[in-house]
């Protein structure tokens, strides 16, 4: 599917096929567009709980407000991030790079030591441009999706027994559409939100 399209089709679809699932060749080849995507410095930080258990999606339905997508759709991705990835052997990460720049790339990373809010900011950096990986590519792929927040993080966390260093950034729930998102909400006009140069 062209880019353009894959972007103007994507929508946030409520109501999946229960009965539909996704090989794992396939859930392979999401996250693995998934992690191409920048991370600052390479961190590569985000860590990716498909949650295909039933049990244990009807546990994490009942922390989400009930809602159907989490157990409905074919997977449900968390977004979670590893604060301290960029301490945890931190040359694998530059391992291809020719050595004068692996050597400053891995020193730069120790700028995130004792920036326990800078760790945070670049969790949610990551994890929403890889969000929206997953879902362009799920839409390319023929699938749909549905960004989510609305669940209760740490009971979440604790189903999937969250390591105390990471982070529940956000969830995506993929799979075929059962019904065809509602219509667009509205959209604001370009012209209020586009800024040249200063506000």
């Amino acid at each position: 599917m062209d880019t353009f399209a894959a972007i103007e089709q994507r929508r946030s679809v409520k109501h999946f096929d229960q009965a539909h699932t996704m090989t794992d060749e396939e859930i392979r080849k999401l996250l693995g567009l998934a992690i191409l995507s920048p991370t600052s410095i390479n961190v590569q930080n985000w860590r990716f709980v498909v949650a295909r258990d039933p049990a244990l999606r009807r546990q994490m339905r009942a922390a989400a407000w009930d809602q159907a997508q989490v157990t409905d759709a074919s997977i449900w991705i968390l977004l979670c991030a590893d604060l301290k990835a960029f301490k945890k052997r931190p040359e694998r990460y530059w391992s291809t790079a020719p050595p004068a720049v692996a050597q400053m790339m891995v020193q730069m990373l120790g700028t995130y030591e004792g920036q326990d809010q800078m760790q945070r900011d670049e969790a949610f950096r990551s994890c929403g441009i890889a969000a929206q990986t997953i879902m362009l590519a799920a839409k390319a792929m023929g699938y749909d999706s549905c960004p989510m927040g609305g669940f209760d993080f740490g009971a979440v966390g604790r189903l999937i027994n969250l390591p105390v260093d990471h982070v529940i950034v956000m969830a995506v729930a993929v799979g075929k559409a059962l019904q065809p998102a509602r219509p667009r909400g509205g959209q604001l006009p370009l012209d209020e939100v586009l800024i040249f140069d200063r506000f």
